[in-house]
């Protein structure tokens, strides 16, 4: 049987493993393209489940974060009052409020004068409750009383001395962390506000028809609205109307006269990111700060021999042919270890050559003019190879002598 027009075997894998190659870089791609679908699927989920605006801010009615008060947002809608926020005070001036409104402040820090009297004027008739007053924006609300921060951990139960009040809250308990008593008639007594001890200040009380000021802000927030009777508290205080307009100030809203706290102008991350920043930067300085110790030696580039340095020294005065600048350093060289050895003084221009001159001659006994002639000042140059040799053989047997002197 022929197999002539048989194709060979060995090309055809090559020629099936391309489909296949690219078959599987097609599957690859719609996995991606299925998974990023499935990403944007969720994005958007998430968006609609979030649904209206986010806070961060404290006591925010859209602050879902333990410190905010959306729960009780939520809670008051869902009883059935219509709760209209206003952030700022051109959006309160724009907000109807009527003598069945309450209007709630959980901001004050953030008021300013201006502000307060636009905040008073546009309540009128409605019941304004103030929470977390200290004397800053008591102050600005013409509130003239004495306030203080009570102790941690404060608890008590309602004990109202004012009859509305007593009526809506009696046999309530409240227990917060934080709180500010004020020296008014009012509910839920703290003890001894004022340095005789005889009067007790209240965390919720009355400064005025109309104007009520909760001292234990807290309780409003998501994390603690369910500690002792805070819900009920809050239902009570500030459900009791058909509507509740609460109001969020901004720092926009005040005027030139005004201040306020850098704290309060600055978001709430700014203080944590410092710490971590410092943090960051001293670990840094940690890391890469040289450290105390014994000093490096580092080798030299090239080690070079003293006895080369004068050969090579030595050559280079040999081809120039100077003989006298030669002459002269063998001759300096020699009058400062004799001077050295005789321990002759030194003046502020050097060694006096005349005075070295007496001095050798005395202790080797050569007359002055022989020495002179060797180590003077006025000593003759040689003028040859063999008078520089010469020279350099006389002194160093002139500095031997002295030595043996």
């Amino acid at each position: 049987m022929s197999t002539v027009g048989a194709p060979p075997p060995g090309p055809a894998a090559p020629a099936a493993a391309a489909p296949a190659a690219a078959g599987t870089a097609r599957s690859r791609r719609g996995t991606w393209l299925l998974v990023g679908a499935g990403l944007v699927v969720a994005v958007a989920v998430a968006v609609v489940v979030a649904g209206g605006p986010r806070s961060s801010e404290r006591l925010d009615p859209d602050n879902p974060d333990r410190d905010g008060a959306q729960a009780l947002a939520r809670v008051l809608d869902g009883e059935g009052v219509d709760v209209v926020v206003a952030r700022g005070a051109d959006e309160l001036d724009a907000t109807p409020v009527d003598a069945g409104t309450t209007v709630l402040l959980t901001r004050p820090d953030l008021l300013g004068r201006e502000s307060a009297e636009r905040l008073v004027a546009h309540a009128g008739d409605a019941q304004l409750v103030v929470a977390g007053a200290r004397p800053g924006a008591l102050a600005v609300l013409g509130v003239e009383t004495g306030s203080s921060s009570l102790p941690p951990g404060f608890a008590t139960e309602a004990a109202c001395t004012l009859p509305d009040l007593a009526e809506r809250l009696d046999g309530l308990r409240l227990d917060v962390d934080d709180a500010v008593g004020h020296d008014l008639p009012g509910c839920f007594a703290a003890p001894s506000l004022t340095a005789a001890g005889s009067t007790t200040g209240t965390v919720l009380s009355r400064a005025r028809p109309g104007l009520l000021l909760l001292g234990a802000a807290d309780l409003l927030a998501n994390d603690r609205l369910l500690r002792a009777d805070h819900a009920a508290i809050a239902l009570r205080l500030l459900g009791g109307g058909d509507r509740l307009v609460w109001y969020v100030p901004s720092a926009a809203d005040l005027g030139a006269e005004d201040g306020v706290a850098l704290s309060a102008l600055l978001p709430r991350w700014v203080v944590p990111a410092l710490v971590l920043a410092v943090l960051a930067l001293g670990a840094l300085m940690l890391w890469r700060g040289r450290r105390l110790g014994p000093l490096a030696t580092e080798p030299l580039p090239v080690v070079v021999r003293a006895s080369e340095t004068v050969h090579s020294r030595g050559r280079l005065y040999r081809r120039s042919g100077d003989r006298a600048h030669a002459a002269h350093a063998l001759r300096e060289a020699t009058r400062s270890a004799l001077a050295r050895r005789l321990r002759v003084g030194a003046a502020p221009g050097g060694v006096p050559p005349e005075e070295l001159v007496r001095a050798v001659a005395r202790a080797t006994g050569h007359g002055e003019d022989d020495v002179a002639t060797l180590v003077g000042s006025d000593a003759p140059d040689p003028t040859t190879d063999h008078d520089l040799i010469a020279l350099a053989a006389a002194l160093a047997a002139l500095e031997e002598e002295v030595r043996r002197a």
